[in-house]
């Protein structure tokens, strides 16, 4: 029997992965207790999404489980154990600002949470694909150091440094940086699943995502721009910016593309590889540009202030280069860029708003 587990499987990857993944195994394991409603409040509860998973796939079973409860994960492994073919491990405190608040439970999960995953596969399922997402921040403010030049809408990196012309890739280093106490457990897992590959020999990858985004995001203020941004749009509500005028550079990428990431992977693994796994080139903007674009989609402006005040740690310009993921995995490309991404979102949330 092929099963796949995915962790986090109520929240936008998770689920995205068990859409994916049900054509393909008999079986689809959810790991989720909906921490995310805690994180954020009820308003972002994820269970909605567990909902219409469990309604449209019928070989789909969820798990109302902590990464964090050894035992009860245990349980699982031991159950399935050799027949579980392909971890996707999503389950995350998101945020680096509500990290701040409670570092111990950031940590917790992020960091201790993504242990219990890879040591209960080591254990029961060591041929298994493991997969991992990771963020952009575990390189820190280190972006914010590279040339870059101010634009009527956006900040951009100087035309003189080509080296960086199609976006950050992984050789930039993860050290000496302040990453937010949310991107310091990211890198404590990130470099775990890359550990487990290299010194165990499993097969870990680790996808280190830019904005995620999809139409099945449940978006917070605190996390998920581009969600709570279009719902902001929708509903009338208030919208604030923090800093660097509003022309930070993100690069977002749909949530299909990026399992599809995955897919690619899991037929042809590596032992533990690190990809940059954003919008790139192909998909990007500045909070102006994509509050214009929102306006445009929603037909309404967008009620939004201004604060100088940025997040600590945040990212001044962020684009990811993929090269070497599509180096590795020719065949791969996206399948949506930025309008079609918010539009399907808008179509989405004005039907259960």
């Amino acid at each position: 029997m092929n099963i796949a587990l995915v962790t986090g499987s109520s929240g936008l990857i998770g689920g995205e992965s068990v859409d994916f993944f049900s054509q393909n195994f008999d079986l689809i394991i959810g790991i989720d207790n909906n921490l995310r409603s805690y994180f954020f409040g009820e308003e972002s509860s994820t269970e909605w999404n567990k909902n219409r998973l469990e309604k449209k796939h019928k070989n789909f079973k969820s798990y109302n489980i902590d990464i964090r409860d050894h035992k009860q994960l245990e349980k699982i492994f031991k159950e399935y154990g050799s027949d579980l073919k392909l971890i996707i491990h999503t389950a995350a405190q998101p945020s680096h600002d509500w990290a701040a608040k409670e570092p111990l439970t950031d940590f917790s999960v992020n960091a201790v949470g993504t242990l219990n995953m890879l040591e209960l596969s080591r254990l029961n399922c060591p041929d298994a694909v493991f997969i991992f997402t990771s963020t952009n921040k575990v390189y820190g403010d280190t972006p914010n150091f590279l040339p870059l030049i101010e634009l009527e809408k956006r900040w951009e990196i100087a035309n003189t440094h080509d080296y960086y012309k199609n976006g950050i890739d992984e050789n930039m280093s993860i050290d000496q940086t302040k990453h937010s106490v949310f991107g310091a457990s990211k890198v404590a897992a990130d470099v775990m699943v890359q550990e487990y590959g290299k010194y165990f020999g499993m097969k870990t990858g680790v996808f280190r995502g830019g904005c995620l985004t999809g139409p099945n995001h449940s978006g917070a203020q605190l996390h998920g721009f581009l969600s709570y941004l279009m719902k902001c749009a929708i509903t009338g509500d208030h919208y604030t910016i923090f800093g660097y005028k509003g022309k930070q550079v993100r690069d977002n990428i749909h949530s299909f593309d990026l399992v599809n990431m995955f897919w690619h992977f899991y037929r042809n693994p590596l032992k533990g590889e690190v990809y940059n796994a954003g919008g790139g080139r192909f998909s990007n903007c500045s909070m102006l540009e994509a509050i214009e674009i929102c306006e445009s989609i929603s037909g309404k402006k967008l009620n939004y202030s201004y604060s100088e005040t940025n997040r600590i740690g945040d990212h001044i310009w962020y684009i990811s280069d993929v090269s070497k993921f599509k180096g590795h995995y020719p065949d791969w490309d996206y399948k949506f860029d930025l309008v079609s991404t918010l539009t399907e979102m808008y179509d989405n949330m004005v039907t259960r708003i």
